[in-house]
C-alpha cells in the first residue's frame, strides 16, 4: 500500500499521541518512520485522495500536533510514495538538507500576509494627494462632465496612480513587516492583491508582528491587510533533489 506523509520531523521528536488519526474514510492511524537522525509521520495512503474538507482538516490536525512538540517540516497535502521504503530512502538521500531546514525552522511559524486596495478609499487617498488630478475632476465638473477624451485622460491618469499606490502600499508592507522576521518569501502573484508575502516568525516575536501587520491596517484606512497564521511553514522548507519517490516538502 502507498504511504502518506505528513511531514519530517528528527528521530528525537517527542512520540505522538497514539490515538491521533490522519486522513482517510474512515480516518487511518498515523505512525512514524525512522532513518537515521529523521523520522517521517505518515499514514496509510487511501485510495481516491481528493482535498476534501475532512482530510485537508486532518492533515492539518496531524502537523498541528507534530509541530506542539518540536519543529516540523511540513508536506504538502497530497503527498503519497509508493511505500515506507520510498520513505526511509528518501530521509536518507536528503538527510543533510532536512536536518539543516529542521535546525533553521526551529521554534518559527509562518504568517502570509495578503493585502489589497479598499477601492473607494484609495481612490479618494489618490485624489487628494493630487493637485492635477483633482483640477481635471473640477474642470471636467464645470465643463458638464466633460468631453469623452477628457473622460479618458482623466480616468488614465486616475488608474496610472492608483497603479502607483498600489507599488508604494507594497513596499510599506515589507518595510514595516520584514524587520520582525527571520526570513520573506514572496507568494505567488494573483489579481486581487498588491501584496501576498509569507513571513517566517519567531514564535517570540509573533505578538509583536502581528501587532505590526494590526497598526498597518489601523494607520492606513485604504489598505486591507489579512493575516493568516500561524502556520507550519510550508513556504519556507526549500525542496531538496528532484526525485519521484515522495514529494519535496514545500
Amino acid at each position: 500500500m502507498s504511504t502518506y506523509v505528513y511531514g519530517i520531523t528528527a528521530a528525537s521528536h517527542p512520540a505522538l499521541p497514539e490515538s491521533l488519526s490522519g486522513v482517510g474514510e474512515p480516518p487511518l492511524p498515523v505512525r512514524v518512520l525512522h532513518a537515521g537522525d529523521l523520522a517521517a509521520v505518515v499514514s496509510d495512503a487511501p485510495e481516491n485522495l481528493r482535498p476534501k474538507r475532512r482530510d485537508l482538516l486532518a492533515h492539518q490536525t496531524v502537523l498541528g500536533e507534530a509541530g506542539a512538540e518540536g519543529c516540523v517540516l511540513p508536506m504538502r497535502f497530497g503527498s503519497v510514495a509508493p511505500d515506507d521504503d520510498a520513505v526511509t530512502g528518501v530521509l536518507t538521500e536528503r538527510a543533510e538538507h532536512y536536518l539543516e531546514r529542521l535546525r533553521a525552522l526551529e521554534n518559527k511559524v509562518e504568517y502570509n500576509v495578503k493585502a489589497s486596495h479598499v477601492e473607494d478609499a484609495v481612490l479618494h487617498q489618490v485624489m487628494a494627494d493630487s493637485p492635477e488630478l483633482r483640477a481635471m475632476a473640477e474642470a471636467n465638473r464645470q465643463a458638464g462632465g466633460g468631453s469623452y477624451e477628457q473622460k479618458i485622460q482623466l480616468g488614465e491618469m486616475v488608474a496610472a496612480a492608483v497603479k502607483a499606490r498600489e507599488a508604494e502600499d507594497a513596499a510599506e508592507v515589507h518595510r514595516v513587516l520584514e524587520p520582525l522576521a527571520a526570513s520573506v518569501e514572496p507568494g505567488p502573484e494573483s489579481t486581487g492583491w498588491l501584496a501576498n508575502v509569507s513571513f517566517l516568525v519567531d514564535r517570540d516575536e509573533a505578538a509583536r508582528f502581528l501587532e505590526a501587520a494590526e497598526e498597518l491596517r489601523q494607520s492606513r484606512p485604504h489598505l486591507e491587510v489579512r493575516v493568516n497564521g500561524p502556520l507550519p511553514p510550508y513556504s519556507f522548507v526549500e525542496p531538496g533533489p528532484a526525485k519521484p519517490a515522495v514529494p519535496a516538502a514545500e
